[in-house]
């Protein structure tokens, strides 16, 4: 039984050509393929991308950025919209991890500088909500100049200053709406905020992120 070949080394078995240049990792067996590495990279028509020897970089409507890749890191273009990323040795273990996180690192670039991300946080408990105020300290290196007042149960209020690279939004008093052109930093702020009160499982009290969800547990009776 022959191994199992990506989509693209199928198509080249059948004859049928691709737009580009045919990526080597087209011809590794399957279970030297990186299953997230391997999926194409779509570009939005408001989307550049140039390449440097060690990072690759982005423009788009809401900004630039930069994704540093190691040199064994390749780019192939399957037609001017579409990018593949492969790796010069898919057989060595790091390698394949390298070239999935890289691929991810760069289509999340690609939506961050195109659409942005965003994210609610639902705050669930009694007497728990969040306002927007102007922070005393006044505008500081890089923050907003606004923070969060948060009332999450305890005998004081909890204040949380807003980065400037976070857009902060109080829909209602019990949500709040986080929005960044970079998917790692709005999830270190929102974890920030979360960690203060986290979801608990017997009351079904915290700060929820996104979709979260929370097993609930029975206390035991004695």
């Amino acid at each position: 039984m022959l191994p199992r070949l990506t989509q693209l080394g199928a198509f080249v078995r059948r004859g049928i050509s691709t737009a580009g240049p045919i990526p080597e990792s087209a011809r590794i067996p399957g279970n030297y393929i990186s299953n997230i590495g391997k999926q194409y990279i779509k570009l939005p028509p408001s989307v550049t991308v140039s390449q440097s020897p060690k990072a690759i970089s982005v423009a788009g409507p809401l900004g630039t950025t930069d994704v540093p890749h190691p040199p064994f890191v390749k780019f192939h273009y399957l037609d001017p919209q579409t990018l593949a990323v492969t790796v010069e040795k898919p057989a060595v273990k790091k390698q394949r991890a390298i070239w999935g996180l890289t691929r991810t690192l760069i289509a999340n670039a690609v939506t961050g500088m195109s659409e942005g991300f965003s994210t609610p946080l639902n705050f669930v408990g009694v007497g728990y909500r969040a306002a927007m105020e102007d922070d005393p300290r006044g505008k500081r290196p890089g923050f907003t100049g606004q923070r969060l007042n948060m009332k999450l149960g305890f005998s004081h209020n909890v204040y949380v200053p807003v980065p400037d690279h976070i857009q902060c939004e109080v829909v209602t008093p019990t949500k709040i709406m986080l929005g960044c052109t970079d998917k790692q930093k709005m999830g270190l702020f929102a974890a920030q905020l979360r960690s203060w009160r986290k979801p608990e499982p017997y009351k079904g009290k915290g700060i929820f992120v996104g979709a979260e969800r929370v097993r609930m547990k029975t206390v035991k009776k004695k």
